[in-house]
């Protein structure tokens, strides 16, 4: 019951919105009444919440396929093109992990860090820690860059996925999506 309660409200979230998106809606949408869902979830915050946590769980299998690499600068490479990777075969789950501002509000209720984000930022910062141990990227200051290679990359996927690439044809869409991480990665080797 769980799991059909999460799989209509993340349809319902990602198809309405955050804020048109009821429990009675979802309640509707799997044909219980609105009491079943609030033995399972508090309110519809919770439930989006668990879906944006659920979100990260399979985001974290994307450093798991590039934990094998031994070079960190490959594993750093190696990683970019996963981001994109996932981003795109899962553009639902980017939504609810960086591109909704409901779950933000949920911390900020609770006043709560946005642990899962937090997670997978210094797992890059570490990423780039080992790079620069292994003689990249001399003298840079790691926080900075981490934040600045995280934004290039989200920056290039929610171009892609607010479809503000649309001016260009389909096939170059992509094509100046790869260029751009490309393009970066070229900056990386020679800093």
């Amino acid at each position: 019951m769980r799991r059909r309660i999460l799989e209509s409200a993340k349809k319902l979230f990602l198809d309405l919105g955050y804020e048109k998106t009821s429990i009675r809606g979802i309640a509707e949408d799997i044909e219980y009444s609105p009491a079943t869902i609030y033995l399972y979830f508090k309110d519809k915050n919770e439930l989006l919440f668990a879906l944006h946590q659920e979100a990260f769980v399979e985001f974290a299998k994307t450093f798991e396929k590039v934990a094998h690499l031994a070079d960190p600068f490959e594993r750093l490479i190696t990683l970019g093109r996963e981001y994109l990777a996932f981003a795109f075969a899962n553009p639902e789950l980017y939504e609810l992990m960086f591109l909704l501002t409901a779950p933000m509000e949920t911390l900020e209720i609770r006043e709560d860090v946005w642990e899962d984000g937090k997670g997978v930022y210094m797992a890059l910062e570490a990423l780039i820690a080992q790079c620069q141990a292994a003689g990249h990227f001399k003298g840079a200051d790691v926080s900075e860059l981490s934040m600045m290679i995280w934004a290039t990359v989200h920056g290039l996927v929610t171009i892609y996925l607010r479809k503000r690439c649309t001016m260009f044809d389909e096939i170059e869409r992509d094509t100046r999506i790869q260029g751009g991480l490309d393009s970066l990665i070229r900056m990386l080797e020679k800093y």
